[in-house]
């Protein structure tokens, strides 16, 4: 499995990583084994997992059940910030709150360090210099190694970015967003704004909920038990006319390559800088298998042409 750098950090991270958050909830105790075991045998290092996962712990639970020795080997990466109970107390990025969270994390994860600490969306009650003196100092504590955000819009990435030059701060080394061939949102703003302070970026839904998949066909029934299936706002998202249009597309494409549309997904994704790592989610080992040989497409620029031609049109 190659390695990267998560932008201009010391940390590296697998080009594939895997999503944890169906463990703890969609998946049991020992299917989450299974992943984890697989994960570790094809090479994937960058395990991303958040303490809302799995029904609020679940996830970060049922890992620190399974990895024992095995965490030294990996990057873990989890997030804080959604709300873990109805109170409106415990969420969101203010010093008192992370310095709570990441001791439950830390504990539920049976570690006494975690690799990358993600603030898991924008928090509008809290200055960003608290939250950022918050995870300086955990990191100095040497809680956490690396600290990165989610889900934050270009300017707020811009300014936490420019908070921290100025307060002689770290700052943050990643964002992870949804990027996808079908979701390309953040090749607007945010991506240019991450190149320019040397930010990396870990896509999540890089398969748009499984529409990239190809196991969706228009005007046939969902498969069972699918994200799409099981997930109607996501279906109401994503099942769009045009979105079946450009997947159909992409779909031949491949096909037309010799390759399958996971490669198509995966590889697309790993030549867009600054993408460091792609996070994939797992419920089966077999999906492991396939999501670790999925980035290995060296695309041309006649490819990357192609696939804007369809996804740009």
């Amino acid at each position: 499995m190659e390695l990267r750098n998560l932008g201009r950090s010391g940390l590296l991270v697998s080009t594939i990583g895997l999503g944890c958050n169906n463990f703890g909830g969609r998946i049991d105790l020992e299917a989450t084994r299974k992943v984890i075991h697989k994960a570790l045998d094809v090479g994937i290092t960058l395990f991303d997992t958040a303490d809302a996962y799995g029904e609020r712990g679940g996830s970060e639970t049922c890992m620190g059940q399974v990895l024992g020795e095995a965490r030294k080997r990996i990057v873990l990466a989890t997030k804080f910030g959604i709300p873990m109970d109805d109170t409106g107390e415990n969420e969101g990025g203010s010093r008192r709150y992370i310095f709570t969270a990441v001791e439950a994390s830390l504990r539920r994860l049976k570690t006494d360090w975690i690799d990358l600490y993600q603030l898991h969306r924008p928090d509008p009650r809290t200055p960003i210099e608290e939250t950022l003196r918050a995870l300086e100092d955990l990191s100095r504590a040497g809680k956490i190694r690396y600290y990165g955000c989610s889900n934050m819009p270009a300017w707020q990435a811009v300014e936490a970015q420019w908070t921290a030059k100025t307060l002689n701060l770290a700052g943050f080394v990643s964002c992870q967003d949804e990027y996808s061939l079908l979701v390309r949102d953040a090749e607007r703003d945010l991506m240019p704004a991450m190149r320019t302070y040397g930010l990396g970026l870990l896509p999540y839904f890089p398969l748009a909920s499984g529409l990239l998949t190809g196991k969706y066909r228009r005007n046939m029934p969902l498969p069972q038990e699918a994200r799409l299936t099981r997930t109607q706002r996501l279906a109401d998202r994503y099942l769009t006319e045009t979105n079946w249009s450009k997947s159909e597309k992409l779909i031949d494409l491949a096909e037309r390559r010799g390759r399958t549309p996971l490669q198509l997904a995966f590889s697309w994704l790993l030549a867009r800088a600054p993408v460091a790592s792609v996070i994939a989610g797992a419920t089966r080992p077999e999906q492991i298998e396939q999501n670790a040989n999925a980035g290995e497409w060296k695309m041309t620029e006649d490819d990357l042409a192609e696939i804007d031609r369809i996804t740009l049109d």
